[in-house]
């Protein structure tokens, strides 16, 4: 599984690149556009990124009966995550 920083350093290097090349066109609305367009994508990736750190078993798996109790744990966490919606 690819870590955070290597996920979130993708989309930088993506969004770099395109921002660049809108740079060189001299094309302002395509750089508003891309930046605005990154800063939502960033912020959804690192939503998706604390729902799988959320759901990651862990490297010692529990006995079963914590496993339930963590699971539940897990969707409370979920749960509170969407709320904020």
């Amino acid at each position: 599984m690819r870590q955070r920083e290597q996920v979130l350093n993708s989309l930088e290097k993506v969004f770099l690149e395109a921002f660049r090349k809108a740079e060189e066109a001299d094309d302002a609305e395509a750089m508003e556009r891309l930046n605005l367009e990154y800063q939502r994508d960033q912020l959804r990736l690192e939503v998706l990124l604390d729902i799988r750190e959320l759901l990651d078993p862990a490297d010692d798996p529990p006995p079963a009966t914590e496993r339930a109790a963590s699971l539940i744990e897990q969707a409370e966490k979920l749960r509170r995550i969407t709320r904020l919606r």
